[in-house]
């Protein structure tokens, strides 16, 4: 069967978005303003000078589904691309179309006075930060306080994972990097059928939205994790799954890809905007780093926790929190696992990588600048070793660490000593759970692309390709419209 142009797969129009680019579609030779951080032009290609805002995950797929548009871009970021201060270093590493249920569900507002009083659990808030963290929780509860509500979040974030598997692998095989993108299928873990059945909302969410999962109990799950704890009873194997086994060096690639293709990379720290006189009003003419000016006709806010000073700059007032997340890596773990689990009673992932396993998860709610409570990764920690007996033995030499690929021949002894490492970083999340994608309501030459919450990593390449479109004033196969800066 032909597969269908883009013109025929793009539908549902936003004319309101696409006005705003071919309405602005006739602006060059901008004027540059203070001074550049470098002035060398990039090659004549055509196309727009776009400033991307952060080299995360989302950053550095945008950057590259420009370039393909024949833009001339220029990434800003004041780390080391994939490097330990962005949310794409530390994730779970999971890339699934199943990741549709919002946070936010009908009677979770009972559970709030509990999530503040129970320091194990794995959600918590700290009391110090709930007045500023006030009206941001009453958005978030109101998101999920009726089903209809939930259901619709749910299609929108389908939207952009449903594909995210088949996506991933291309991408990661175009950058020369395919090894470290594997689809092997994600497990999620219950003690019983009554733990199973008391998700139920979870399910039909994930089946309304074309997700299959098959169950395995018996010899069957225990085939898959021969390891885990025998209370463990049941598994749900959503097989079109997958996951990156360094999601770091998978970032690190794309952006390497995207210098490649003419892309600067500026390190330096995005501080606001600068604009000129347009026939529309004020045009962009620069972003202002602490590097100096980076002079540019579009701009893509895509900073991580830092997109929400940066929207407000641009005239929009995003509601955005950091769900700050816990990891702890195992370089040796004596655990035998082929795919990532998620248990239900620990609602973490446990992913076998590159550098070992990868246990990933808790929610924190607290100020950004708060020192990390290290205690969360001691319950990750504490967690894994419940769910995997081995964890709490002594050296099992002859067994292969949670990345076979990384071992040598002769294998290299397991220990189940402490994890090697561990890591704390910001989820950029809106109290609805949908990312913000679209353009500024003030500035429409300035586009946000962040608060992606959980789903960062598998929902990069759909949002990079939405992104690309409303710059380009295409027809986006993805509706933009539930992911609107002026929906708060």
């Amino acid at each position: 069967m032909r597969r269908p142009g883009r013109a025929e797969e793009r539908c549902n129009v936003n004319v309101q978005y696409r006005a705003q680019y071919l309405d602005l579609a006739g602006m060059q030779n901008l004027q540059m303003v203070s001074r550049p951080v470098d002035s060398a032009d990039h090659p004549a290609r055509g196309g727009r000078d776009v400033a991307v805002i952060g080299a995360g995950i989302v950053g550095a797929m945008t950057a590259g589904a420009l370039l393909r548009d024949g833009h001339r871009v220029t990434l800003i970021e004041p780390g080391e691309p994939g490097g330990e201060q962005a949310a794409s270093f530390g994730n779970g590493a999971w890339i699934s179309p199943a990741s549709v249920v919002p946070m936010s569900t009908p009677g979770l507002w009972k559970k709030l006075p509990g999530y503040l009083s129970d320091r194990s659990g794995p959600l918590v808030i700290r009391w110090r930060a709930l007045p500023a963290l006030l009206p941001w929780l009453l958005r978030f509860w109101w998101a999920g306080h009726s089903l209809p509500r939930v259901q619709a979040t749910a299609r929108a974030l389908s939207a952009l994972l449903r594909d995210a598997p088949e996506r991933h692998l291309r991408a990661a095989a175009q950058t020369g990097a395919a090894g470290l993108v594997v689809q092997r299928g994600l497990l999620y873990l219950y003690p019983d059928r009554a733990a199973f059945e008391a998700e139920a909302l979870s399910w039909r969410l994930r089946h309304d939205n074309g997700v299959l999962a098959r169950e395995l109990d018996g010899a069957a799950l225990r085939a898959q994790v021969p390891d885990v704890e025998a209370h463990y009873g049941l598994g749900l194997l959503v097989a079109a799954g997958a996951h990156c086994l360094d999601p770091g060096a998978y970032v690190s690639a794309l952006v390497r890809q995207a210098q490649a293709g003419g892309a600067r990379l500026v390190p330096a720290r995005a501080l606001g905007f600068a604009f000129g006189p347009g026939p529309q009003g004020k045009r962009l003419v620069a972003v202002r780093t602490d590097a100096g000016d980076v002079a540019c006709q579009r701009a893509i806010i895509c900073a991580g926790i830092a997109s929400a000073e940066l929207a407000r700059q641009a005239g929009d007032r995003i509601p955005l929190a950091s769900e700050r997340g816990y990891r702890v890596v195992w370089p040796d773990a004596p655990v035998r696992l082929s795919l990532p689990v998620m248990p239900s009673d620990g609602k973490m992932a446990l992913t076998p990588t590159r550098g070992g396993l990868r246990v990933a998860g808790q929610v924190e709610l607290a100020e950004v600048s708060a020192p990390p409570d290290w205690r969360r990764a001691d319950l990750l920690t504490r967690f894994a070793r419940q769910m995997f007996p081995a964890l709490r033995a002594g050296p099992r030499p002859g067994l292969a660490s949670a990345a076979p690929e990384t071992c040598s021949a002769e294998g290299r002894a397991a220990s189940a000593a402490a994890p090697a490492s561990r890591w704390m970083g910001h989820r950029p999340s809106t109290p609805d759970g949908l990312p913000v994608i679209g353009p500024s309501a003030q500035h429409p030459d300035i586009v946000h692309a962040f608060g992606h919450g959980h789903v960062g990593l598998a929902a990069a390449p759909a949002t990079a390709e939405l992104v690309a479109d409303l710059l380009a004033g295409r027809t986006p196969a993805i509706d933009p419209g539930p992911y609107r800066a002026d929906r708060f």
